[in-house]
């Protein structure tokens, strides 16, 4: 009797250890990375992955639909109006085009003192029409189009009329606007407006050299278009 006594006694002692080690054994390190799950993420199972919320991209066409969509494209030969219309870009948040001539004006070419310099040449020649480099993509898509210049002997460039046979801007709002240092914008307004089947041509606005932002902002606004 006292030996099955024992016989028992031991066999719950064994048990007992091997409960604990049992124990012991989940709380090393190794094993616990395997249950809670690893630092890597490609070897992290479902449960260790943190939930990310999936936004639909939006369409070009919904993007169009959230508002009015305005274009300023320039002509800058002297960097004068490349100033103004930069700070159109910056009042109107609007997308930037820079009108490039594919042969670039030379210091030479901009002599007006001289009769046979380029820009008297084309602007004396009602066929010029210098060639733009680069391309405007999607130019129907605009609601909204500030075309900007300088003013030569009374008219735009001659590279503005290649711009607007190029591109068709369908029945959007076109807003000129020139850089001169005494000529007003009047009198390059008809041959531009012309160029445009179904345009709307909006009063155009002339700026001295160095126009500052708020300046620009101030005839923006006094536009009201809705923008």
């Amino acid at each position: 009797m006292k030996r099955i006594f024992a016989l028992l006694t031991g066999m719950t002692l064994v048990c007992a250890l091997a409960a604990c080690g049992g124990t012991q054994a989940l709380s090393g390190p190794e094993q616990l990375q395997t249950s809670q799950g690893t630092s890597d993420p490609e070897s992290a199972g479902p449960s260790s992955l943190v939930p990310v919320s999936i936004v639909p991209a939006m369409s070009e066409d919904a993007a169009a639909d959230e508002g009015h969509r305005v274009l300023v494209a320039y002509f800058s030969a002297t960097g004068n109006t490349e100033g103004v219309a930069q700070n159109l870009q910056a009042v109107l948040d609007a997308d930037l085009f820079e009108i490039v001539p594919e042969v670039p004006y030379t210091g030479e070419d901009l002599d007006y003192s001289n009769d046979s310099c380029r820009a008297n040449q084309e602007q004396n020649d009602p066929t010029a029409r210098p060639t733009i480099s680069g391309t405007l993509e999607n130019p129907e898509n605009y609601d909204v189009v500030f075309l900007g210049y300088p003013i030569w002997w009374g008219r735009a460039p001659k590279i503005v009329y290649t711009f607007l046979e190029r591109y068709d801007f369908g029945e959007a709002a076109i807003v000129p606007f020139c850089t001169s240092g005494s000529s007003g914008i009047d009198g390059s307004l008809d041959d531009l407006q012309a160029l445009t089947a179904s345009a709307r041509w909006l009063e155009g606005h002339r700026f001295n050299s160095g126009a500052s932002q708020d300046e620009v902002a101030q005839w923006v606004n006094s536009l009201d278009l809705g923008l």
